[in-house]
């Protein structure tokens, strides 16, 4: 999570860290999310779908350009990254059906382990629970994995990284990095 950089009347924006989903990808992913005809949890938006990398909570407006600074410092994989979404699952605790990958890219981690350190300086602690990379479909899911006539098999291609704003239901994109020079 983070660390309390605020005074109690400073503004203060919720964001994170995230590989964006492209438009072409998010309409492939909500047609098949559509397929599934699903009675129960509420549709994640397809202009949301992202991959979160990091997620840093309510930060002072003050401490973004510290952010950006230590993002621009972050070694990246020299390439777009490529990170397959070819697994539903669910995770039943916080009620998030979800697609994740079988096997989770070397690259990926090394991005998330590198913006972790990248952001300690500034007091923002590495979150408790591991690292698990995903794209969710819906909230308040409380029903079994669904059956899927087709399996999910999408490869979600970054070019960069962003830090998001989180407000009022939308994500909206403050910065990016590239991942490729």
């Amino acid at each position: 999570m983070s660390y309390e950089f605020r005074e109690p009347a400073e503004p203060s924006k919720r964001l994170f860290f995230a590989l964006p989903c492209a438009p072409a990808q998010r309409r492939a992913i909500a047609q098949w999310r559509s397929a599934l005809e699903l009675r129960s949890g509420r549709p994640v938006p397809a202009e949301n779908f992202h991959l979160t990398l990091m997620f840093l909570g309510a930060v002072a407006v003050t401490q973004i350009p510290a952010i950006c600074a230590a993002a621009t410092s972050v070694r990246t994989p020299g390439e777009p990254l490529l990170v397959p979404l070819d697994r539903l699952d669910i995770w039943r605790r916080s009620g998030i059906l979800l697609l994740a990958p079988e096997q989770e890219p070397q690259a990926l981690r090394q991005l998330v382990y590198a913006l972790q350190q990248a952001l300690l300086p500034l007091g923002f602690a590495c979150e408790p629970r591991e690292f698990r990379p995903h794209l969710t479909l819906l909230r308040d899911y409380r029903e079994p994995v669904p059956e899927s006539s087709s399996p999910p098999s999408f490869h979600l291609r970054a070019e960069h990284f962003s830090l998001f704003e989180s407000h009022k239901g939308r994500y909206r994109s403050l910065a990016e990095w590239p991942l490729a020079p």
